[in-house]
């Protein structure tokens, strides 16, 4: 057996809630918050409704997310995956979109785990799960690689981490986990294909991970066994095949245990992919330097690296997924919206004809001197001749550059509200605050994502329709910045 594999499984089964720091528990929790927010706006989605038709029919115990349905834990663990992803606002900086592909494959083995959960153990998978997803996009040389040869990561190593976690609540030995990791490996795919036409299959990356992770987990459970060799430079190995040309190995347990690779990643503010967010982010910030509004605005100018350009440079909003793939869209959307939140990418709002306006102003110049991980730099002339250059690194959202609770909360409250009341909203939230305090994920969480409940069966103070007060970790409202591991630039 791979050593590497022993101990990734032997971290798996051995890892205790008390071994985490203080502080990885409070951000773990603001990721599980924000991917059920994520979730429950995504499940009002064309593509998460349109993937729920594919399994009308069948029956099971586990919840769909923010609906009244009910349907088996893997077809589950897809279907909300998918919503999580659905769009473009879950977190960012695991596997690639790790909360999308761990929550809702960790939640679905909870639904039939066979014994109560409590909330220290779920926070513990989550951590898990995060953590061999990165180690194992690490261990292909890490985001720009992995992802400019093609693979989209959350795919295909996001099944890593679902699985990790699954077996973590399933109760999995070290040996039954590696199996589990070792058919994972054979559940792994995921093409950027998407990126030409703006197609949705991106959206289904997730919910296939998350799908495939809690499959390995159960077979494995079961006694089906997985090549223990996989990690290995061997013929068929994981790394030898899809980073034949960027593996790292040593990634996949360097520093396990100190480093936790959760504490790297980024909750996002905006509903596009994280590429555009640190030229969102420096638009605004000139707009305010140059005291300018939109209509003094001659040009912008984005000077960005190869991989940006590929991956972010389109100019197709025809579809919703083809506009949250697109920097100058979204740059043009912050100067005629004000902001790049989920409104900012209707329908209506695509087709303005102020939206075509500013795309044709704004330009994009790949500098081959820039990293593949650095940030654009973003250049705004006014109509007066003035002109101010900034990149801005890290992103608002990341862990050197937080979102603040109240922030947090904002961004919960908006997209919860789009499927349930308030009061409901407002109770979710509160026990996802406290999760490491709840006894039975399944008698607390679970009955609060469904949508339809009877009137009476919600815990909900009478007062819980007015106004929460936000949560705020300093008096200014802001949130302290994190010390893990920010050597590397987050996508």
């Amino acid at each position: 057996m791979s050593e590497r594999m022993q101990r990734l499984a032997q971290f798996c089964v051995d890892s205790r809630f008390e071994d985490l720091p203080p502080a990885l528990v409070a951000q773990a929790k603001r990721h599980i918050l924000d991917t059920f927010g994520a979730t429950l706006a995504g499940a009002g989605s064309d593509v998460a409704k349109q993937a729920r038709q594919v399994f009308d029919g069948e029956v099971g115990n586990t919840l769909i997310w923010g609906t009244d349905q009910r349907t088996g834990a893997a077809q589950a663990a897809l279907l909300n995956g998918v919503a999580a992803h659905a769009l473009e606002l879950d977190d960012t900086g695991g596997c690639d979109h790790s909360g999308a592909v761990v929550l809702p494959a960790v939640m679905a083995a909870v639904s039939m785990s066979g014994q109560s959960v409590n909330g220290r153990e779920l926070i513990t998978a989550v951590v898990i799960g995060y953590e061999i997803g990165r180690r194992v996009l690490e261990a292909c040389g890490s985001y720009s690689a992995h992802n400019g040869a093609g693979w989209h990561s959350t795919a295909t190593c996001g099944v890593f981490g679902a699985a990790a976690a699954s077996a973590r609540i399933l109760g999995l030995d070290t040996a039954q986990t590696v199996s589990a990791l070792g058919i994972a490996g054979s559940f792994s795919g995921g093409l950027w294909a998407f990126i030409h036409d703006g197609s949705q299959s991106k959206k289904l990356h997730s919910g296939r991970a998350a799908e495939g992770g809690l499959l390995a987990a159960r077979f494995a459970q079961r006694g089906i066994t997985g090549p223990t060799k996989l990690f290995d430079d061997v013929w068929g190995g994981f790394l030898k095949t899809l980073a034949g040309e960027s593996s790292q190995p040593d990634a996949l347990d360097a520093d396990l245990g100190v480093v936790w690779k959760l504490a790297r990643c980024s909750i996002k503010p905006y509903a596009a992919c994280r590429g555009t967010h640190s030229a969102i982010d420096a638009l605004g910030l000139l707009l305010d330097q140059l005291q300018v509004s939109t209509d003094q605005v001659e040009d912008v100018r984005v000077s960005l690296c190869g991989f940006l350009q590929d991956m972010c440079g389109g100019r197709d909003v025809g579809t919703l997924a083809a506009a949250q793939m697109s920097l100058p869209y979204a740059l043009a959307a912050r100067l005629v919206q004000g902001h790049c939140r989920l409104e900012a990418y209707d329908d209506e709002q695509r087709g303005d004809p102020r939206i075509a306006h500013w795309m044709s102003r704004i330009r994009l110049e790949v500098d081959p001197q820039l990293s593949e991980d650095g940030e654009p730099i973003v250049s705004v002339r006014t109509v007066d001749g003035r002109q101010a250059s900034l990149c801005v690194d890290p992103p608002l959202g990341a862990p050197g550059n937080p979102l603040s609770d109240a922030a947090l909360e904002e961004k919960f409250f908006s997209l919860a509200l789009r499927v349930m009341p308030r009061g409901q909203a407002a109770e979710l939230l509160e026990q996802l605050w406290r999760i490491e305090e709840l006894e039975s994920i399944e008698l607390s969480i679970v009955p609060t994502l469904r949508v339809g409940m009877q009137p009476g069966t919600l815990r909900v103070p009478a007062e819980a329709d007015a106004e929460r007060p936000v949560r705020h970790s300093h008096a200014d409202g802001s949130t302290p910045r994190r010390g893990y591991d920010h050597s590397e630039n987050i996508k």
